[in-house]
This record gives structure tokens, C-alpha cells and sequence, in this order.
């Protein structure tokens, strides 16, 4: 499961594209609001060298095939609005966790759902991913309905399964398989693999 040379992704308003240093002021503006990291169990970032080194860090990740972002690029404005990725990745298992941030000013858009079904399209034609799974908590309602509205399932509710901030947090854990992505329209048969399916 090659990662690199990096994959390019577009949609119709964004480009889904590796995340540099010169972006980390879009990456501060996201990554400092305490409304988007609510439930993002991750250190807010409070300068934009934090946010820069989490680009950095990113990079890093990349580098020894452990893990892919992408930030979502605006078309239009040319602005990071927010990110994406496979955060886990299991290639024994043929399996990778999606995560994703927007910035707040984009929620409600369709951003989000339209950068989601063209990475989860990716990992099942190109990375030949068997199944793709979300872990949320189980506060965030809107990202709920998000991956229910991309197609995935829920599977199982844990309770108070992660620490954060000093308080145990419930869980709720999403996905969905290559064939039922086929089945949905998400991704082409042909260019999923037997074994994935």
C-alpha cells in the first residue's frame, strides 16, 4: 500500500491536495477554533508554528507510508478550508480509518461529503481497501449523519472507551465495505479488485 508520489484528488469545488508549510495559516484558522476541534480529541493549536508543525508532522507520516492527508483546497479562493485522510491504516487488513476537519465557516456546504465520497473512492479502487472505517464521538451529531449520508453503517457504540481532557468520552464506530460502496455507486466494480470485494 504505496502512498507515495502523492495522489491528487479533485471534485467539483475542491482539490484534494498535500498539505505544505505555506499553508498553516489556513491550517491555524481551523485547527485554533474551539468549535471545530470540539470533538477532535487533539491539542488545540494556539500559535501558527503548532499548526505548522502539525503540518510538518503530517509530512512526516507521509514520508514512512504510516498515514495520508489531504487538504481540501477551495478552488475557488485557493484557501485550505480543511483536511482529510486515512489515519490508521492496517494494510494486513486491507482497512483504513477516515478522519476528517472543516473549517466553521464551510459547515453545512456539502464540503466535507463531497472531499469523503471521492477519498473513499480512492481507497477502494486505488489502495484496494476491503473496508473503511470512522471512529467519532458520540456527541458529534452532524459527522453521524455525515458518514451515514456517504453510505457507511453504524457498527458498534462504545462507552466511555477514550480520555480526553481529563473526561471519558462515549464512541461510535462507522463503516462500510467495498461492496457495498459498488453497491451505492461510491466506487466501479471494475476497478475494484476480487480480493477487496
Amino acid at each position: 500500500m504505496q502512498l507515495l508520489p502523492f495522489p491528487v484528488l479533485e471534485t467539483e469545488r475542491l482539490l484534494l491536495r498535500r498539505i505544505t508549510p505555506e499553508d498553516a495559516a489556513d491550517v491555524f484558522l481551523m485547527r485554533s477554533d474551539p468549535d471545530v476541534m470540539r470533538y477532535i480529541p487533539r491539542p488545540i493549536a494556539q500559535t501558527v508554528q503548532d499548526a505548522a508543525d502539525l503540518i510538518q508532522l503530517t509530512n512526516d507520516f507521509l514520508e514512512k507510508n504510516e498515514k495520508i492527508n489531504w487538504g481540501m483546497e477551495l478552488k475557488e479562493t485557493r484557501q485550505i478550508i480543511g483536511m482529510i485522510g486515512f489515519v490508521n491504516l492496517k494494510p494486513e487488513h486491507a482497512r483504513a480509518e477516515v478522519g476528517y476537519s472543516l473549517r466553521r465557516s464551510c459547515h453545512r456546504k456539502g464540503f466535507m461529503r463531497e472531499a469523503l465520497l471521492r477519498v473513499m473512492k480512492f481507497g477502494f479502487e486505488q489502495m484496494k481497501l476491503h473496508t473503511i472505517e470512522a471512529i467519532i464521538d458520540a456527541e458529534n451529531e452532524a459527522s453521524g449523519n455525515l458518514l451515514l449520508s456517504a453510505g457507511f453503517r453504524q457498527e458498534a457504540h462504545f462507552t466511555e472507551d477514550f480520555l480526553f481532557n481529563g473526561v471519558y468520552r462515549n464512541s461510535i464506530h462507522f463503516g462500510i465495505l467495498a461492496r457495498e460502496a459498488i453497491d451505492k455507486g461510491i466506487c466501479d466494480a471494475a476497478a475494484v479488485s476480487e480480493e477487496t470485494n
